[in-house]
């Protein structure tokens, strides 16, 4: 299998060491949608990342359908899902706020980076911007109340809820430092750094 796209994607890392945590081969292409445009075009015509290229060739995108036919690829007793019906719910609500804390940042990070300032919409960055503070204490709220004793939301092993919570606080901090000033989220912030000192997240780092 191939991933294409750049590291500092939140998306593509997740996948990234999910596919790690997986014990499923991979390469990885860095490409990135603006300076490789021609060339992950040549992939993938919409432009998407990430993008996996299949084994057999298929081309599929968005994060979170490769990684549910990743699941299908390294099957149940290496699943990143909580077994009963209870933990998943909870698992697909903190993933739930973890990709949208993900999609504001990136938003914020559009409208600094890639639109003129004197163009900015200053309702619009601060609709956003409290869309993202919403997100990331309803999150911390979740990863509070659920965080285990060893650590894990889930039990003994990071799942997927952790891997992208993780990943998404990462991705913030790194791309909008400035959007969470003030803004202490120690529940969250344990989480991250544990699943940053593990083997799948030093091998894909953020960047």
């Amino acid at each position: 299998m191939r991933l294409i796209g750049m590291l500092d994607s939140p998306y593509v890392r997740r996948v990234a060491i999910s596919l790690d945590r997986l014990g499923l081969p991979f390469e990885h292409e860095s490409l990135s949608v603006f300076r490789h445009f021609e060339a992950f075009a040549a992939i993938n015509p919409v432009v998407k990342a990430p993008s996996l290229v299949t084994d057999e060739g298929v081309v599929l995108m968005d994060s979170t359908l490769i990684l549910e036919h990743a699941e299908r690829l390294a099957g149940p007793d290496a699943s990143l899902a909580p077994a009963s019906l209870t933990d998943h719910a909870r698992a697909q609500r903190i993933l739930g706020l973890a990709l949208v804390a993900c999609e504001k940042t990136v938003q914020l990070v559009y409208e600094h980076q890639l639109r003129p300032e004197e163009r900015r919409h200053l309702p619009w960055v601060e609709r956003v911007s409290g869309q993202l503070h919403a997100a990331y204490a309803a999150l911390e709220a979740e990863v509070a109340a659920h965080a285990g004793g060893e650590g894990w939301l889930f039990g003994a092993r990071p799942l997927q809820a952790d891997i992208t919570a993780a990943v998404t606080l990462s991705f913030t901090r790194h791309m909008r430092p400035d959007a969470l000033a003030g803004t202490p989220l120690p529940a969250l912030a344990a989480l991250t750094e544990q699943a940053e000192a593990l083997d799948a997240f030093r091998r894909w780092p953020i960047g």
